[in-house]
């Protein structure tokens, strides 16, 4: 399978905890590009401890690196603008602040990084839900809370709210509870998007991983509810619209899982 439209990455370069320079970005776009991304979300993070992100400077830092990376000759990879918000910024953050986060700054679509405190993390999104945006937590797995109890997890998908998981979680080590939530809630049809978090070419957390999370989610739900939540489900969030129906997942995929439901 290629094609993937991955809605989580940190390629722009220099300002946050992704690649350090210009040739380091390239090189993640080029690996992301011969991995078979099609389209590359970047989302540098929005939050304290990285001052040099500012949103309004995203989409120009967006096309910047698009002309590099026509220039390099890396084809068929298209860089799109986003931003990985924490909860306390969006919470913080104007309309017109919020609206320029969102994916292609429609104002429809925004990813928010899961927080570590997720106590009153249903009252909070709400609150921006309120204000006219489909949230997509991003890497819900990662949270303990949710590993404890994954019943809080799925309230939040009744509510609407998306679950992005990262490709990696699928591909950590057998028994580990990243792995075993973010299975759960690919099985259970919690998540909707399966994305990179790329934040490098190799080593740390490689954006070609994105391949092999996705070789993997088919194994675990089949290939056309693997296919829908690489290609088709991503690319409604870019573009601000209603999600295609889901595929059923594979029958054969489903097990009694060692977590309790209500």
């Amino acid at each position: 399978m290629r094609g993937f439209v991955d809605i989580h990455s940190h390629v722009l370069p220099g300002i946050d905890d992704g690649p350090r320079d210009l040739d380091a970005a390239l090189e993640m776009a080029r690996a992301a590009a011969e991995a078979g991304t099609q389209i590359l979300v970047a989302t540098p993070h929005l939050r304290s401890d990285f001052p040099s992100v500012v949103v309004d400077e995203i989409p120009e830092r967006c096309r910047s690196l698009s002309a590099e990376v026509d220039a390099a000759g890396i084809i068929g990879l298209r860089i799109v603008s986003g931003a990985e918000t924490s909860l306390v910024w969006a919470l913080e953050a104007s309309d017109e602040k919020l609206a320029a986060a969102s994916y292609g700054r429609r104002g429809k679509d925004i990813l928010i990084e899961t927080p570590d405190d997720v106590s009153t993390v249903e009252e909070l999104l709400y609150r921006i839900r309120l204000r006219g945006l489909r949230i997509t937590l991003a890497h819900p797995e990662r949270s303990r809370v949710f590993q404890r109890d994954p019943d809080k997890l799925a309230r939040l998908a009744d509510q609407g709210i998306l679950l992005q998981v990262n490709a990696d979680a699928l591909l950590a080590k057998p028994g580990s509870q990243t792995r075993r939530l973010a299975e759960y809630a690919c099985r259970e049809g919690l998540a909707q998007v399966i994305a990179s978090d790329g934040h490098r070419a190799a080593e740390w957390r490689p954006v070609s991983l994105l391949a092999e999370g996705v070789n993997a989610l088919t194994r675990l739900v089949g290939a056309p509810r693997a296919e829908w939540m690489a290609r088709q489900a991503p690319a409604a969030i870019i573009g601000g619209g209603e999600l295609p129906a889901a595929p059923e997942i594979n029958a054969g995929s489903r097990s009694v899982w060692p977590f309790r439901r209500r």
